[in-house]
């Protein structure tokens, strides 16, 4: 069974044939008894890990804490030098079994970045789940062939939508464990991460924590996006982002198949008027600016919840939602680029300290280089300089004052900056 892909959106299309369908559900019917049943014990217990089990302190790494998505089918002769000028360490490349021939273009990519840190994504295709050896022949590649430039391999994507060819959580810990023995056998300093449910669907992520199958997840993998419900700040079901991310924690910590961290290996929020390329509707698209200062605060709340390791955003090129756009001529920046950019060179290796939250006021506190950084927005309008007075006045000396892009700002009696949604730097010594 072939399932086309969307060049536009960089993912198989929605199944749209109603008796496919259908037979897809029926076929899928014992499956879903399971994942019913192991829900009714694991939700309940995990809600109270949740409430009742305070998350350990950890040291965070932030110089590999950012990272962010790369394809080779996106203009591979720039994205080096687009890299550089960022300056980030961690990168995502897919690897798509559906283009295993090919396999060596794919290592070709990655050998420019031999000097980063690279997380391959292995997209599952119909055709290696209905042929589990042709799986293990094609996941063998893999590992010998990238194996001297990363250890680290994510089994699988999104696997909890139909469309990605997988039907069933049976499916994917079946296609999972063909990695996993190789793993065990051939490669056993290898990390592999899964289980790769997309969205806020942990009913999913129960079913492939807790089983009788003869595997182990390094590392857990989430594609957590939170782009229907708008800003990252906005609940569902009675959680924020933040909350979402120690739900999942509480979840990890309660099952015997994997360890604790969490790593965010998509994220991002399509952009408006850039149909087809964007990958839901336009109800849900956001505007050039949002999408800037969406893409900032999720990487903030996510780093001060405490129990996430990386967060990739996906990705680097792509009009639709990445941070650039390549329809015309040449590469244009969006302001999400700038954003990414300055975050980057301010935070990636500083030493987390605190978030504090004020009504709708919130602050990220770092430490780098001798030198305090706070970071702050609001989600409703407020006077800077007075925020500013009010959390900095002691902390600082040679205060400076950047927008999320990088550009400095200066502070005036009589021209008062109001603080939104867009982040604000505070720089300076600390007294």
């Amino acid at each position: 069974m072939k399932l086309p892909w969307d060049t536009f959106s960089d993912q198989p299309y929605v199944i749209r044939d109603k008796i496919l369908k259908k037979e897809l559900y029926k076929k899928g019917r014992w499956d879903l008894v399971k994942l019913v049943l192991t829900n009714i014990i694991i939700l309940p217990a995990t809600l109270l890990i949740y409430k009742l089990v305070p998350i350990n302190e950890r040291r965070f790494d932030t110089l590999n804490f950012f990272g962010i998505g790369i394809n080779l089918d996106k203009n591979p002769k720039e994205t080096q030098a687009i890299i550089d000028d960022i300056g980030v360490n961690n990168l995502l490349i897919r690897m798509p079994l559906h283009d295993i021939e090919n396999l060596s273009e794919y290592v070709a990519f990655a050998e420019q970045f031999k000097n980063k840190n690279i997380l391959i994504n292995i997209l599952q295709d119909r055709r290696h789940i209905e042929d589990l050896e042709l799986a293990k022949q094609s996941i063998t590649s893999i590992f010998k062939q990238f194996g001297h430039l990363t250890k680290r391999f994510q089994i699988g994507n999104a696997v909890n939508r139909k469309k990605w060819a997988i039907f069933s959580m049976d499916e994917y810990m079946h296609f999972y464990k063909v990695a996993y023995d190789l793993k065990k056998k051939d490669y056993p300093n290898f990390v592999l991460l899964g289980a790769s449910i997309i969205d806020f669907e942990y009913y999913f992520t129960a079913r492939t924590l807790f089983n009788l199958g003869r595997l182990k997840y390094d590392q857990c993998s989430s594609l957590l996006y939170v782009d229907r419900r708008g800003a990252p700040e906005n609940t569902q079901m009675g959680l924020d982002l933040s909350n979402k991310l120690k739900l999942l924690h509480a979840m990890l910590r309660l099952s015997p198949k994997t360890g604790n961290d969490i790593v965010i290996t998509e994220t991002n929020w399509p952009i408006t008027q850039t149909a087809p390329y964007a990958p839901t509707s336009e109800n849900d698209c956001v505007s050039l600016d949002d999408h800037a200062n969406f893409l900032v605060r999720y990487y903030l709340l996510a780093i001060s919840s405490g129990v996430v390791k990386q967060v990739y955003w996906h990705q680097l090129i792509a009009p639709g939602y990445g941070l650039m756009d390549n329809r015309g001529d040449k590469l244009v920046k969006y302001p999400a680029y700038y954003a990414f950019r300055f975050m980057m060179s301010m935070l990636q290796s500083a030493d987390y300290k605190a978030i504090s939250k004020d009504g709708d006021i919130y602050q990220v506190s770092f430490f780098k280089d001798k030198q305090s950084i706070d970071v702050f927005w609001s989600l409703s309008a407020a006077s800077l300089e007075q925020v500013i007075n009010t959390y900095c006045k002691t902390n600082y000396s040679n205060k400076k004052v950047f927008s999320k892009e990088g550009n400095k700002l200066e502070l005036a009696a009589d021209d008062d900056i109001i603080l939104k949604g867009s982040p604000i730097y505070v720089v300076g010594e600390s007294l």
